[in-house]
């Protein structure tokens, strides 16, 4: 089936003005809009319009369809016309004047709709062990609550709030006016009395004052898991704020931070540790004790001709994995500690090695290396 001109779609000439075309869009939208023509074609009539008005509003596509027709439109960027008007500015603004109090009925407001409380986030600092292990702490927490006194409702005990004689319970306020171009007009507003809750209350409670709810400071004991790292959230279910009109409490969110360690790094669940060694260690080899993360020793044996960087591996000493079972590595990361100061009795131990190196360093002769590195006496 061919499509309807454009012009004619909308009834106007092809030289009619931009206001021209606004103008007879208005007249047609308002008579064919599915929501207010009881007509069986009304939204195919009405997608009709809304097409035509999308292609002859813009100067370029208007353009195109004057010199090409509908085939000129196949296949442009921004083809393809549908009633959703997400983008295109003008034509929103249209159906907002047009119909902007069509659709609201009694019942569509929402002035005791249930509302979830706000999440509240706290921040907790652990030290590197409590962040390995686990722990529990207290923590003081300012949040909104129902008040205590009158349970949320607002009255003083034993009264109760009464519906509103100005919106009649509804929350809101309809109001008609005429309109030469389209009728009969209902806009419905919250009502002023109310609040748009429906109710008053004439006796407030005494303590919150007729505001239902109150801050207050609640302790809560927060049980830290092993495991947890720099940045973790813990989500503690319903310790938020106070829901609204029977809605769920929100959440509280801690956020954790830990202090660093004097020897230890995280990396994920493996810890890091840097073992400074001496050269006679290095050259000869070692077994050298390393602290753990439980404050007890383990051994690595470091071989000899172990170089600064040199990397080892002791399986299942690291950080607990979270919420999972197991424990990741210590990685022992070496490096090599040239004395900056050496005795007397050093120097000539390290003049004789040096010598039977193929190093000279008596005073007579150049200065041989470990003179140069460490110095004369």
């Amino acid at each position: 089936m061919d499509k309807q001109d454009y012009y004619e779609a909308l009834g106007v000439p092809r030289d009619a003005t931009k206001d021209q075309i606004k103008k007879a869009f208005r007249k047609l939208a308002q008579q064919h809009h599915p929501d207010v023509s009881k007509s069986d074609d009304a939204g195919i009539r009405f997608k009709e319009i809304n097409e035509a008005y999308q292609v002859l509003a813009d100067d370029e596509k208007r353009a195109v369809y004057d010199r090409y027709g509908h085939a000129g439109l196949q296949g442009a960027a921004g083809g393809g016309y549908s009633a959703d008007m997400s983008g295109f500015g003008d034509l929103g603004s249209i159906f907002e004047e047009l119909f902007g109090g069509f659709g609201r009925t009694a019942g569509a407001s929402n002035r005791r709709q249930s509302r979830r409380g706000a999440d509240l986030r706290a921040d907790i600092r652990l030290s590197f062990e409590e962040a390995i292990f686990g722990a529990d702490r207290d923590m003081e927490i300012p949040r909104m609550e129902a008040c205590d006194r009158c349970h949320g409702v607002g009255a003083e005990p034993p009264t109760a709030p009464v519906v509103c004689a100005t919106c009649n319970g509804s929350g809101e306020v309809k109001r008609r006016q005429q309109s030469p171009l389209f009728g009969t007009i209902v806009t419905s507003t919250p009502c002023s009395t109310c609040n748009g809750v429906g109710e008053v209350i004439p006796s407030p409670c005494t303590k919150c004052r007729g505001r239902k709810y109150m801050r207050v400071t609640r302790k809560l004991s927060v049980k830290i898991p092993a495991g947890v790292d720099e940045g973790t959230r813990i989500r503690l279910a319903g310790e938020g704020e106070a829901g609204q009109f029977g809605g769920p409490p929100g959440n509280l969110y801690v956020v954790v931070s830990v202090e660093p360690h004097r020897f230890f790094v995280r990396d994920g669940s493996d810890i890091l540790l840097e073992l400074p060694i001496n050269v006679a260690q290095a050259a000869l080899g070692a077994t050298i004790k390393i602290p753990t993360l439980e404050g007890e020793t383990e051994t690595i044996e470091v071989p000899s001709g172990t170089q600064t960087g040199a990397q080892f591996r002791k399986r299942g000493l690291g950080a607990p994995h979270l919420q999972r079972n197991g424990r990741g590595d210590m990685l022992i990361t070496t490096r090599v500690d040239v004395p900056s100061k050496l005795t007397a009795e050093q120097k000539e131990l390290f003049r004789q090695l040096a010598k039977s190196f193929g190093d000279d360093t008596t005073r007579e002769e150049s200065k041989g290396f470990f003179d140069r590195l460490f110095g004369a006496d």
